[in-house]
């Protein structure tokens, strides 16, 4: 798992930090006293009272991107979609969207916190409204009064038409080409997917979004998922394109997951008990080190359990990982991240990134 990481970082480090207008201001929008941007101010309208979403926009979704069957049981997802996530785990998720340069589809609405996706500029006219992303790819929103074809050519991005419901834009979106995953960890789905997005704008510096699937060959029921945004003031979205390194990074992407298990050690199970705890992270947070220059709203949380004379970690919701002891208090298996224990859990615990090493306090 460590190899997964370092490739995504590669890919990740790929764009170049300097760049023209990362500090240039942003024109029209409202500050405070000192010049700051007033995110808590109200939102914009436009000419004819709708709200404006207009502008550039840091997307935060550090559950859903991961896993967006977070919130579901194992019996609400169809066995072949749990045999197909599983699969992806054990092929270190080789043939995911990124790594295989391809638009990410349906999971650009819930995906954050990634490099290609973590930002997004909307661009807003009565007729359509368009949303680019720094991967080059982009969304197309009619608001013409066109409806869903029935029967559409199936494409990456799908295909959507919105409306307004009194301040909130409601998309619904079809047709998406059913090699797509919905999320890093690989949850499928079929050409029957739907999405129906909710956007709402409560004052000038947040987007709230509500994202309800309906796949009834890949999940027993409808869900929904809420994902968030926070005006980016006083910079600009970096172009990132994959193909400048992935085909090199891919070449040492080897392996599988089960692979750790080979070196993994026996931990008596009252040392283990001793770790089971929240553990909180705390400053510098590892998202404020991705998203130059943007306020995050807090750290993430790690939960350590026990189950079956083995550890488990959970972070910010994303899913239970197993982890893989390699000494009495060092793990691997946390979504491709190392875990090591300070003074028996008491000093709390480092998630060990290529990017460091971040350091979360014991609740």
């Amino acid at each position: 798992m460590k190899i997964v990481v370092a490739v995504v970082v590669t890919l990740a480090l790929g764009t170049p930090l300097a760049a023209q207008w990362l500090t240039h201001q942003t024109p029209g929008i409202p500050r405070t006293p000192d010049g700051k941007p007033n995110l808590a101010a109200p939102a914009p309208r436009t000419a004819d009272g709708k709200p404006d979403f207009s502008g550039l926009w840091t997307k935060f979704s550090p559950k859903y991107a991961r896993n967006i069957a977070a919130d579901l049981r194992p019996d609400e997802i169809q066995p072949w979609a749990r045999a197909v996530v599983e699969a992806r785990r054990e092929d270190l998720g080789k043939d995911g969207m990124q790594v295989r340069c391809l638009p990410l589809g349906p999971a650009y609405a819930t995906s954050g916190d990634s490099t290609g996706s973590e930002m997004m500029r909307i661009v807003q006219t009565p007729q359509l409204i368009v949303m680019l992303n720094p991967d080059l790819t982009y969304r197309q929103i009619w608001m013409d009064g066109r409806t869903l074809e029935p029967e559409p050519n199936v494409s990456w991005m799908g295909y959507s038409v919105g409306r307004w419901e009194g301040d909130t834009l409601v998309v619904e979106s079809y047709g998406f080409h059913t090699g797509t995953w919905l999320d890093r960890d690989g949850n499928p789905h079929s050409e029957k997917l739907r999405l129906t997005e909710r956007y709402r704008r409560p004052n000038f510096g947040t987007l709230d979004v509500e994202v309800t699937l309906d796949d009834p060959d890949t999940y027993t029921r409808p869900f929904t998922v809420k994902v968030g945004a926070q005006f980016a003031a006083d910079t600009e979205m970096l172009e990132w394109v994959c193909n400048e390194g992935a085909s090199r990074s891919l070449l040492h992407w080897v392996g599988k997951a089960s692979d750790e298990r080979r070196n993994e050690v026996q931990v008596a199970p009252e040392i283990l008990s001793r770790y089971v705890g929240t553990y909180v992270e705390q400053p510098p947070y590892w998202r404020s080190a991705q998203i130059v220059g943007q306020a995050v709203p807090s750290g993430r949380t790690v939960v350590i359990t026990m189950a079956g004379g083995k550890l488990v970690g959970n972070m910010d919701g994303r899913g239970d990982q197993t982890l893989i002891a390699t000494s009495d208090k060092d793990f691997s298996g946390l979504y491709g991240l190392g875990v090591e224990f300070i003074d028996g859990g008491k000093g709390g615990l480092y998630v060990k990134h290529v990017s460091g090493n971040y350091r979360f306090a014991r609740k």
